[in-house]
């Protein structure tokens, strides 16, 4: 398993705390030194709040680790390619490295707003993309019967 692999299914484990709570099952996990300094699952439904995404969570959480808003030098893993709101926040907290599993053809950042993220930003796509895939569409799957 590479790192991204382990990272990632930590991310998976934020996605599914998510679905055990009725949420859209994405996880995300902030990686900083080979330590996770922040984690997140969406919460909108539980926070009634449009902004709790799994990244949003993850970021706030790294940040008050981290005592500083910038997290340069950090890895963020998430289950589903980040929204235009989340990419904007994952460049505005300067972020380094973006890993998603699966991306989002309806809404992913990469459609509408392709330079949201840091210039210095790299980012990696398809790490188990299959888990990550099958865990959103399951999800919807079921709330349309």
């Amino acid at each position: 398993m590479t790192e991204d692999e382990r990272y990632m299914r930590m991310a998976l484990y934020e996605a599914e705390q998510a679905l055990q709570q009725g949420e859209v099952p994405i996880g995300c996990v902030v990686v900083a030194g080979g330590q996770i300094i922040g984690r997140g699952h969406n919460l909108t439904q539980t926070l009634h709040d449009v902004t709790a995404h799994a990244e949003m969570q993850a970021i706030t959480a790294a940040a008050e680790t981290l005592n500083g808003k910038y997290l340069q030098g950090c890895t963020l893993y998430v289950t589903v390619e980040p929204c235009v709101m989340c990419a904007g926040a994952i460049g505005w907290a300067q972020v380094s490295r973006v890993v998603y599993g699966t991306t989002d053809e309806k809404r992913g950042y990469s459609l509408f707003a392709p330079k949201a993220l840091h210039p210095k930003c790299t980012v990696t796509t398809g790490v188990l993309e299959d888990e990550c895939r099958q865990i959103i569409q399951k999800f919807f799957e079921s709330r349309r019967i």
